[in-house]
């Protein structure tokens, strides 16, 4: 029998689907219903790896087996094409951002298309292509006409080497994620989108997504966005007021039922007290631009060790009439509240962390229910349930009821009143970067900020750019940025920040519905496809990208320009695929010098795994296991793989090996028996003999069995549990072989199911197999198999046996045997007799749990 050959089978099948158009789809009506499958975007970044594999494979078992189904699938593929990684390869080699990041898109291209995904490549687009970024500039300048779009000074992260400001992600340990250098806070001028006006109706839409996207992201984004009740108040001064502060320092808190435990006051470093400060005492200037070191988002900030300086200006409780002293402090955010809190470190862990550094009274005000009058805190803070004391009218209260209280002592004294906060930001989206969407506004002397008109669109990016020195170049580009402005066409110049990356991808899933469309959105096209029925990528996305999204899907609804306001009705957060890192000493710099998986030999050595490199002989150190990275080069290529063992191959592997929110470590046997299956396969279509004799009960056994594997991997699919539904493929085939008595019929019909479930999995195996049974067309046409709910039921029952509670044996019967039946087995089961003589035991009692569980009681 001749062997599988995927070097040749796989190339021909997918010519048969190129010259069939067999993924192009149409945004005219076609009477079926619609699938939208979406992988998040890959960034080129020259080559793809397993890791990247897996996360596409997955949305390509959806939308075959959608197609199978009866859908109208639509399957996109396109480029998030802007971003710092280009002008880092630009100033490390020498070439324009734009060369590189073409260059890696038809290198990427190809290394997908290899896999055989059933992408509509017809719809393809990068994000760093006029025609995309010019109708994202159209949409942007309609946000900016409707009051979406603003500029304000902004606290930001500040490279000094770079000359740019980095995202929160960017900042790692404090530093730059590409130039190492400690990251300023620093306040610029720069570009806002209003999210904040949507923060309610972004929190309240995840309602509508409950079951549709894993709890953990929805939790996730209801926490980022944080919205708050608490209390807004103004505390008086005891002693002189700083200038403009004349009716007192106000504060925001969630907690104003520890306000008996207020130990001091603090202020963010830019808060205008502090800067008033500052600018009066050059100890304090010196305290504040420490502050100002180190990232500026909440989880940097919180993670730094805690500093302060007290102000020596002291406040008047509101209800003691104690003073409390005021520090600036460098955990407080300026931009969240008023930049200024009451501290209670009983019930705060920053709170408790500065108090103890700076030995500042903690006084507890909760105590856990059951605990007494001399509850106190060590170096945790208690921040759970509990009865409020120490705190006079308070005394007595829970949590809740004690907030509503104070809140309308305050409300009473006329120092303050209840309000709801949001812990979300408006999004800042410049970027001092070069390779970006431009942002389309012209700055004038006369007539202020001046939105390119819709006739100058796209503002493009100019190509004669140098990256000799750090900083954008659009700053210092001699003709680009001047231009005569719109208005009085007076010299004006061009806004020369460009957009943050996390704007192209908010609403390129849109784009997708119709990529040649004149205007940004085809709304016709978006009716039909939108919202994306199946979305799929990595957790680190969770957050911003998805409510960047989710945003930008609303503001475009209400600008008129579609008419969905949830872009993802469905979510997927696939885990990664993980490898092994092996390295070989330290350069210079004290970096590791990683060595790829191609460039290794392990060897088991006195019992011990020995990692020497191919290419030298030098023996290597194996680290730990990590996700699949260009930096740590602990990736394994595609193509490497489909050399060696063939798409389908590699393909089944990464869905069989583990459940597909978890990581899989990549393992070179793995694949390799996922190669020996398709082998199997391929030899039991290889053998079918069509003038088989019918056999009725083989056959009749073989039907079910058929009916039940359909049933078992449609779940599968449908519940993304890919591996089981793997699983039960193998075993599928399993059953097919022990069943080799069975006539032609019934093992056609087997057959037959088979190649259409594995088609999602492995798609080039699955039509081979397909015409070499003999069925007609391509098994990519063919409908998904439906199962009989009947002949798909479980008609036998495996019941374990215990006595004394452990496993003892057990017995097969029809499911549904009645109470004397099933006893009567038990008892007959050989292995059962077996133990109860070695140990003499005779049988006192049998109890029964129906198609459960049999106990035997023995003594």
């Amino acid at each position: 029998m001749a062997r599988y050959e995927p070097k040749t089978a796989e190339p021909r099948q997918q010519a048969r689907w190129a010259e069939a158009d067999a993924f192009s789809v149409s945004n005219a009506d076609t009477g079926r219903p619609k699938y939208y499958v979406l992988e998040m975007f890959p960034y080129p970044s020259g080559n793809i790896h397993m890791g990247h594999a897996r996360n596409y494979v997955m949305g390509d078992v959806v939308a075959r087996w959608k197609r199978a189904q009866g859908f109208d699938v639509l399957h996109p593929m396109g480029w998030d094409a802007f971003g710092m990684p280009a002008e880092n390869a630009a100033m490390e080699r020498g070439v324009h951002p734009g060369d590189w990041t073409w260059s890696n898109i038809a290198t990427m291209r190809g290394q997908l298309k290899l896999l055989g995904l059933s992408l509509d490549w017809s719809r393809e687009f990068a994000t760093c292509d006029p025609e995309y970024y010019g109708k994202q500039q159209a949409w942007f300048l309609e946000l900016f006409k409707r009051g979406l779009v603003y500029r304000k000074d902004g606290v930001v992260n500040w490279d000094p080497v770079d000359n740019t400001v980095l995202a929160n992600e960017q900042v790692i340990d404090g530093r730059g994620w590409r130039s190492g250098a400690v990251i300023e806070k620093r306040k610029l001028n720069q570009w806002f989108l209003r999210i904040t006006q949507y923060a309610d109706d972004l929190i309240d839409g995840l309602a509508e997504l409950e079951g549709r996207w894993p709890e953990k992201v929805r939790l996730m984004q209801e926490n980022w966005i944080g919205r708050s009740k608490g209390l807004q108040m103004k505390w008086a001064w005891a002693g002189a007021a700083p200038a403009g502060f004349d009716d007192g320092l106000e504060i925001y808190t969630t907690r104003p039922d520890t306000l008996f435990g207020a130990s001091f006051m603090g202020l963010a470093p830019d808060h205008p007290i502090s800067k008033q400060l500052a600018e009066a005492d050059p100890k304090v200037a010196a305290f504040v631009a420490e502050c100002r070191k180190g990232g500026a988002s909440q989880a940097d900030i919180e993670q730094a060790e805690k500093i302060g300086w007290d102000t020596g200006l002291k406040v008047i409780h509101p209800f003691t009439g104690a003073e409390v002293s005021v520090w600036i402090a460098n955990f407080i955010l300026s931009d969240y509240g008023t930049g200024a809190i009451f501290a209670c470190p009983a019930h705060d862990q920053r709170d408790l962390d500065f108090a103890r550094k700076y030995d500042l009274p903690v006084i507890p005000v909760v105590r856990p229910e059951g605990a007494g009058d001399d509850f106190a805190v060590g170096d945790e803070a208690y921040t759970g349930p509990g009865v409020i004391f120490h705190s006079d009218f308070l005394n007595g209260l829970d949590i809740e009821a004690a907030k509503a209280e104070a809140i309308r002592r305050i409300e009473a004294a006329g120092t303050g009143q209840g309000a709801t906060i949001y812990r979300l930001r408006d999004w800042g989206v410049s970027r001092q970067r070069y390779w970006g969407c431009p942002i389309p506004v012209i700055h004038c002397e006369a007539c202020g900020v001046v939105p390119v008109p819709a006739d100058q669109l796209p503002v493009e990016l100019p190509k004669d750019v140098t990256f000799d020195v750090p900083g954008n170049p659009l700053d210092r580009h001699p003709t680009w940025k001047h231009v005569d402005c719109p208005s009085c066409g007076a010299a004006a110049r061009r806004e020369t920040d460009t957009l943050d990356t996390f704007v192209d991808s908010s609403w390129y899933f849109a784009r997708f519905a119709d990529p040649k469309a004149a205007e940004p959105i085809n709304k016709a096209a978006a009716a039909k496809w939108l919202p994306v029925d199946q979305y799929i990528g990595g957790v680190e996305h969770a957050v911003l990208h998805l409510l960047y999204a989710r945003f930008i899907t609303r503001a475009l609804s209400d600008a008129g320009l579609m008419d969905v306001k949830e872009p993802f009705a469905g979510l997927f957060t696939q885990g990664m695929v993980v490898h092994e890192t092996y390295f070989d000493g330290h350069e210079d710099s004290g970096k590791p010098r990683w060595v790829e998986p191609s460039d290794v030999r392990i060897e088991t050595v006195d019992g011990q795994r020995v990692a020497t490199r191919l290419s030298t002989g030098a023996a290597l150190t194996i680290g730990d296991i990590e996700k699949m990275s260009k930096s740590k080069k602990n990736v394994v290529a595609p193509q490497d793989i489909i050399t060696a063992y063939g798409v389908d191959a590699g393909r089944l592997f990464i869905l069989s090996d583990s459940p597909p929110e978890r990581d899989i470590q990549w393992s070179t046997g793995g694949v390799e028996g996922a190669a020996r299956f398709v082998q199997r396969v391929w030899g039991e279509y290889a053998s079918y003999d069509a003038a088989a004799p019918a056999n009725a009960d083989v056959d009749a056994t073989l039907i079910r069995e058929t009916h039940k594997a359909i049933k078992a991997v449609s779940e599968g699919v449908e519940h993304f549990r890919f591996n089981s539904a793997v699983a039960k493929l193998y075993a599928f085939l399993a059953t097919i072989r022990q069943h080799d008595k069975a006539g032609a019929e019934a093992k056609k019909t087997a057959l037959s199911a088979l190649a259409r479930l594995m088609a999602p999995f492995t798609p080039h195996l699955a039509e081979e197999c397909w015409t070499q049974l003999g069925e007609a067309g391509m098994v990519l046409d063919a409908p998904w198999p439906v199962y009989d709910p009947a002949l798909a039921a479980d008609d036998q029952v495996t019941l374990p046996v215990q006595i004394g509670g452990k496993r003892r044996g057990e017995v097969v019967l029809p499911r549904g045997s009645d109470n004397a039946t099933v006893e009567a087995a038990a008892l007959a089961n050989p292995t059962v007799q077996a133990y109860l003589a070695a140990n003499n035991l005779s049988i006192r009692k049998v109890v029964v749990v129906p198609d459960r569980i049999v106990n035997l009681v023995a003594g």
